[in-house]
């Protein structure tokens, strides 16, 4: 990995990360249920501020170079040699950029459906954005694990506070297996740090000398909290659960952002930290994906609740991804970037349309539903623009990171490219199938009948998300030029032994 470094002379990963932290805490501090229209303003115009400020970050970057960039650094605390170390590439400067754009898209989500403890929910969604952007931006590996810890609090409380009949079963779970994962994590980091010469330096961390037994070692501990994270089968079992019980904007949030905390983390520590154990360990990792691409797309199908079904899609689509990593091809490793940037948008937006249903009729299960185009046609045409894009339909964004990790599987392995191509019929299946019973067919009860179609505001977010949809599937260039050299440096990187 390029280790010189491109600077910026102002800090605007720091603003990135911090604008919206504070914006948060303000909010928790002045706002209150008895002034609502303030605080839901106070909220709205510290997500804007969070997301502007990111803005330079990709109006500043060069495409050209895969050393980090926008490099700030400052000792932190001087005993360890831990110091406050950013920068970003190729590969993180998306995930910073979608974060901030997600908070914005939640806060006004919320904005007319949540009525009590308003402060408490966008203040913990604005420090959550903080967090997750020094996750993608952390150059330091206990500023990594401090960012990458912080961020269960926030959705902890998100699911805990506003989520359904179980959500305290499914908060509690959340945060046991994301904890338990993370504290094999912190053993591989001091091992590292001592291996290093007393150094949390993640740069100089994927330059260690280090032998194959080592290298295992830390891969599989590091799988520990990235595998639960991402998730990957078969430690996935507390994101239906969170997804179901979590408000419309937790699990937008826990789809669009938080699961890349988990698929990044094998970008940044796995491969290039223990480039030969990920080779001895890929057939490994590519079952594994395998297994959630087919069998979990399969479980999708039987789904009674909407979200649960989203839920499962969400890991199938993730299989995606770390089939992708575990290529070692441009195109693979590509289209499982732009697969993670697109399930951002897809998946997220497939949440926000199950919760217009949901605050109409107040549950999930698609048997209640039926006919809904004949009371909400707009709505309705949204929903299956956003179906389309989740079952990978060319011309969307689903497709176009689906479509390159087929062709890299298929450059690896025919056989693996076959079955990864499967998955394009489940999702075809599994989101078809939903759409079909939820949105056509004659109006099945008075509850649906009575529905009435989006509002301004609901309406404004599905557009929103509608054009990136389709933007990101006819036009990926801006998407793939950003990341394609960072990506060919940590390919050249993997594909050196250490031995």
């Amino acid at each position: 990995m390029a280790s010189d470094m491109a600077s910026s002379t102002f800090p605007w990963l720091t603003l990135s990360i911090f604008v919206p932290i504070v914006a948060g805490l303000i909010v928790l501090a002045l706002g209150s249920d008895e002034r609502a229209g303030f605080t839901r303003k106070l909220s709205l115009f510290g997500a804007i501020l969070g997301f502007l400020v990111t803005i330079p970050l990709y109006t500043g970057f060069d495409s050209t170079t895969a050393a980090m960039q926008f490099v700030e650094k400052v000792s932190w605390i001087e005993t360890f040699a831990i110091n406050y170390h950013l920068g970003i590439d190729g590969i993180s400067l998306w995930f910073v950029l979608l974060t901030a754009f997600i908070t914005v898209i939640v806060v006004v989500a919320g904005w007319e459906v949540i009525t009590q403890r308003i402060a408490l929910y966008m203040g913990s969604f604005l420090i959550l954005s903080g967090l997750m952007v020094g996750v993608f931006a952390a150059l330091d590996g206990m500023l990594f694990y401090v960012f990458f810890e912080a961020t269960l609090i926030p959705m902890y409380l998100i699911i805990g506070a506003w989520g359904g009949p179980n959500r305290v079963y499914a908060a509690f779970k959340f945060f046991l297996y994301t904890l338990m994962g993370s504290l094999l994590t912190l053993v591989a980091f001091i091992y590292l740090w001592n291996a290093a010469g007393g150094s949390f330096d993640i740069l100089a961390w994927h330059q260690l000398p280090l032998g194959k037994t080592p290298q295992i070692l830390i891969f599989l501990a590091l799988l520990a909290a990235f595998a639960v994270k991402v998730p990957m089968w078969p430690v996935h079992t507390w994101l239906p659960d969170a997804h179901v019980e979590a408000p419309t904007g937790g699990s937008v949030v826990l789809a669009a952002i938080m699961l890349k905390l988990g698929a990044y983390g094998f970008l940044r520590f796995s491969l290039p930290i223990a480039p030969d154990a990920s080779h001895s360990l890929a057939g490994m990792m590519i079952a594994l994906s395998l297994v959630a691409v087919i069998y979990i797309g399969l479980v999708a199908i039987v789904q009674d609740d909407m979200k649960k079904l989203v839920a499962y899609s969400s890991v199938a689509h993730m299989g995606f991804v770390t089939l992708g990593f575990f290529l070692f091809n441009t195109a693979g490793m590509e289209g499982a970037i732009v697969q993670m940037v697109s399930h951002g948008f897809v998946a997220g937006a497939m949440f926000l349309c199950i919760g217009v249903l949901y605050d109409r009729m107040h549950t999930r299960r698609i048997a209640d539903y039926g006919g809904v185009i004949n009371t909400m046609p707009r709505f309705v045409t949204f929903f299956v623009l956003f179906s389309m894009a989740n079952s990978g339909l060319p011309a969307t964004s689903g497709f176009v990171g689906e479509f390159k990790v087929i062709m890299g599987a298929v450059e690896y392995n025919f056989w693996i490219g076959l079955l990864t191509a499967t998955a394009l019929i489940l999702g075809a299946s599994y989101s078809l199938w939903m759409l079909k019973r939820v949105a056509f067919g004659d109006v099945t009860n008075d509850n649906v009948r009575a529905m009435k179609d989006v509002n301004s505001r609901e309406f404004l977010i599905l557009g929103v998300m509608a054009v990136l949809v389709l933007f990101m599937g006819i036009y990926p260039k801006p998407f793939t030029d950003v990341m394609h050299v960072s990506v060919q440096a940590l390919l050249q990187h993997v594909s050196i032994s250490k031995l």
